[in-house]
């Protein structure tokens, strides 16, 4: 289980900070600033570091996409019939971490406004569905579901 966890964590972790540090730049912030702002829900004073407030927060990222990792693990090998419809599971718990994080987590800790705008809607969307549910499900699948049950 602790292969399967790492894996998903590695692979969605990396693909989902990739996309916020392309829409960062895209918005015309600095990286370094975005991450600084991940590291201070549980840290506040980071946003006040340099460059070690930045490599926090990507700890801190990897953290969160370990916990959702292995909740999503821990869940497939209790139920491991989810994984017979990957994309059906990946939609389901990119929806759950999506309402999570963005509509309960991130208001609480920095009162940010409900509802969110449309476009961090979309984004967030695609982001928790397709660069961190999918490939968690994905590599759930192919590690916990015997080859002949995938069909």
């Amino acid at each position: 289980m602790l292969k399967v966890t790492a894996l998903a964590t590695l692979v969605a972790g990396t693909l989902d900070i990739l996309f916020a540090v392309i829409l960062t730049l895209l918005h015309g912030r600095e990286p370094a600033d975005m991450l600084r702002s991940v590291a201070s829900g549980p840290f506040p004073a980071a946003t006040g570091m340099a460059a070690s407030g930045a490599v926090l927060g990507l700890v801190v990222h990897f953290a969160l996409m370990a916990a959702m990792a292995a909740i999503f693990v821990a869940i497939a090998r209790l139920r491991p019939a989810i994984l017979r419809t990957p994309y059906l599971a990946a939609l389901a718990y990119g929806l759950v971490t999506y309402f999570a994080m963005n509509w309960l987590v991130v208001p609480l800790r920095f009162g940010t406004p409900l509802p969110p705008r449309t476009l961090s809607i979309a984004t967030q969307l695609f982001a928790h569905i397709v660069l961190v549910g999918l490939p968690l499900a994905l590599i759930a699948r192919y590690y916990l579901l015997p080859r002949a049950r995938r069909i």
